[in-house]
């Protein structure tokens, strides 16, 4: 199952992560969206798109806004994928960020692995379990070096993460476990 993680859009979403989403079984985007049009252009042909809301959705932010929108999305989802659990949340509520990814661990014990976004910072934590994972900014603002996403492989084997920037030919970063 391949699944295309990815946060921070704030209304514009980079073509290659768009390409990369059309094929996947599931599209994760961990909020800050910045409108419908955000999630209609990263939805995948055959498979599932699933977004949390982040502190930048608020109701009437965003131009194309409505009732059955952005409004409607949780703060925080867990998705049942082959291998395990994936927790979702934007993070704008662990205020503690010196310590993000052990309160975040400690939220979500039973998940295989946690995405979360916010700080516009990429990070693959795969140190100990759960792992989480900052896929970085997917749009244009506060990108630390170029839009970002990553790719998670997952079955009931296990699962690897691989890390995508614009502007680099291949990808960065492969994780397994």
């Amino acid at each position: 199952m391949r699944v295309v993680l990815l946060s921070d859009t704030h209304g514009f979403v980079a073509p290659f992560i768009k390409e990369m989403t059309r094929v996947a079984d599931y599209v994760v985007h961990a909020g800050d969206i910045g409108g419908l049009s955000v999630l209609e252009s990263i939805r995948p042909d055959n498979g599932e798109l699933i977004a949390v809301k982040g502190n930048n959705d608020p109701p009437g932010k965003w131009p194309d806004d409505n009732s059955t929108g952005l409004v409607d999305l949780a703060e925080s989802v867990q998705v049942d994928l082959p291998g395990g659990m994936l927790a979702v949340e934007h993070g704008h509520r662990i205020w503690d960020t010196r310590h993000y990814h052990q309160r975040l661990r400690a939220k979500y014990p039973a998940a295989r692995a946690i995405v979360y976004g916010h700080t516009h910072i990429r990070c693959c934590d795969c140190t100990q379990a759960p792992w989480v994972l900052n896929p970085g900014a997917a749009g244009q603002e506060r990108t630390k070096g170029g839009a970002s996403c990553m790719l998670l492989d997952a079955d009931a084997t296990g699962w690897q993460i691989t890390e995508y920037r614009s502007g680099e030919i291949s990808p960065s970063q492969s994780v397994a476990a």
